[in-house]
């Protein structure tokens, strides 16, 4: 027997919960982005993230199982057409859900969830080696003018062996 999702459910029955969630799920592949509440968003992620990811297997069996959730033929066929290939790289992590606020009415947490589009592998290289470089320089910069003249070769030549010694051991781990 299949356990339960914890916590309440978004509709009434179970029924209704799968019917709501099918939905927001065809919502999500159709337009990219769909603006929800932040409990709908966090039960469909997991939903979107399984159907995605039979869509990149890309045979008969695995549409056949995406259509018993999605039913309309043109959102699957965009799905395994269009939106698959593009996450044919990721291992994973194919939706973002990011908060903006609380909605007018009865001040529900709201939340839009999308498919991520920017490529895996520039998000990190672009990020990483950006970030140490500016520090580096608006530490050295200070030292050297507080000091004498005098002293700052022998200052500078000590803190290069550590620094090299400190980018060996981040290389290494």
């Amino acid at each position: 027997m299949p356990q339960p999702t914890k916590g309440a459910r978004l509709g009434g029955s179970p029924a209704h919960e799968r019917l709501i969630l099918s939905n927001l799920a065809t919502q999500l592949f159709q337009h990219g982005r769909i603006t929800t509440t932040v409990a709908k968003a966090k039960r469909l992620r997991p939903l979107a993230e399984r159907l995605i990811t039979k869509a990149k297997k890309g045979d008969i069996h695995n549409r056949r199982q995406v259509m018993t959730v999605v039913r309309d033929k043109g959102v699957v066929h965009h799905l395994f057409t269009e939106i698959a290939p593009t996450f044919a790289e990721r291992p994973g992590g194919y939706t973002r859900i990011t908060k903006i606020g609380n909605r007018k009415g009865d001040a529900a947490p709201m939340a839009v969830i999308e498919l991520v589009s920017e490529p895996l592998n520039t998000v990190r290289t672009t990020t990483a080696p950006a970030a140490p470089a500016p520090k580096a320089e608006e530490t050295e910069a200070p030292k050297a003018e507080e000091t004498p003249a005098a002293e700052a070769p022998a200052e500078e030549t000590a803190e290069a062996p550590k620094a090299e010694e400190a980018e060996a051991k981040k290389d290494e781990a």
